[in-house]
């Protein structure tokens, strides 16, 4: 297990992919009026790419079209003081193609926002990292 200068644990790519199916919600990251905008989500990563679905009509599908975005999701734990986080970065594509869609209408993904969401992104990760901190005896002398 290696460890970055910081003394957090560095976790490897699959590590990472396997951490993307665990969670629903993640934050993406995107330029939106030249600065960045960051936005919760739910998706599903369907073991290729993170699905996200949205309104055709909001920023996010406006910015995220064929560009470079980030996408972060993490599990903390306050009490143990532990946790992880991952980023991954990759280009975001509006899914077009009706074969494409009717695939990912099979997927597991239910919007929790109101409103209609009609619109696929898919986000391939290229970048993929994460950190983690352990969990540690907190009734231990410092």
């Amino acid at each position: 297990m290696d460890h970055d200068h910081s003394g957090l644990e560095i976790l490897d790519r699959d590590e990472c992919l396997r951490l993307l199916s665990r969670v629903p919600i993640g934050r993406i990251v995107f330029t939106h009026q030249a600065l960045p905008a960051v936005q919760p989500v739910n998706f599903v990563f369907d073991g290729t790419d993170i699905v996200i679905k949205t309104s055709s009509a909001s920023r996010l599908a406006t910015a995220a079209t064929g560009t470079i975005v980030a996408f972060e999701i993490d599990e903390i734990d306050a009490d143990a003081q532990s946790g992880w986080s991952v980023v991954a970065v990759g280009p975001a594509r509006h899914v077009t193609a009706a074969e494409e869609v009717r695939g990912l209408d099979r997927l597991p993904l239910r919007t929790w926002a109101p409103g209609e969401r009609d619109r696929y992104i898919c986000l391939r990760p290229e970048l993929v990292n994460g950190r983690r901190i352990p969990a540690r005896d907190l009734t231990a002398p410092v």
